[in-house]
């Protein structure tokens, strides 16, 4: 489930709630007593995209920034999608072919050729996933934002809503 990607403390949630509301990204609406529904802002849509682009454009060293973007990923059009993978797909070659070139380089400490092995191997297999996912986007894979099928933005995904 979620816990296992998300990397988030459950009892954090509301206070997360709360400091989005206080900071104008969120909207409480408490109609329904017992019950708060919030609604994001134009603010936080904002904020949201921006984070999005930033998890799925640029390699982390956490993985679970990019699980969540990957779940979000359908409220990206298509097209911008594929750009965003495009733009980590080459941040990714450049960090395996760097971490190649300092393999052959390390001489002085040859224990060393083991962290760039990893660093290596870890962004060659992000650039075979990265690829791969190009792929079956541009072979129309999921739907996106702005297509048939889509679940449009987030807080307005009615199938979560009912």
């Amino acid at each position: 489930g979620a816990a296992d990607w998300a990397n988030v403390k459950w009892g954090s949630i509301y206070h997360a709630l709360r400091a989005l509301t206080a900071s104008g990204s969120l909207v409480d609406h408490d109609e329904v007593p017992g019950r708060t529904d919030y609604e994001i802002t134009e603010r936080g849509e904002a904020e949201f995209q921006k984070l999005l682009h930033e998890a799925v454009r640029r390699p982390h060293t956490r993985p679970d920034q990019l699980g969540a973007a990957l779940t979000m990923l359908p409220a990206l059009p298509r097209t911008e999608a594929v750009r965003l993978l495009r733009e980590r797909l080459a941040a990714l070659e450049e960090i395996r072919d760097k971490a190649r070139a300092q393999l052959d380089e390390q001489v002085d400490r040859p224990h060393w050729t083991e962290l760039y092995g990893l660093w290596q191997h870890t962004a060659a297999g992000g650039v075979v996933w990265t690829e791969g996912l190009i792929a079956r986007l541009e072979a129309g894979a999921y739907a996106m934002a702005g297509e048939p099928g889509s679940p449009g933005r987030p807080g307005s995904w009615p199938a979560l809503l009912e």
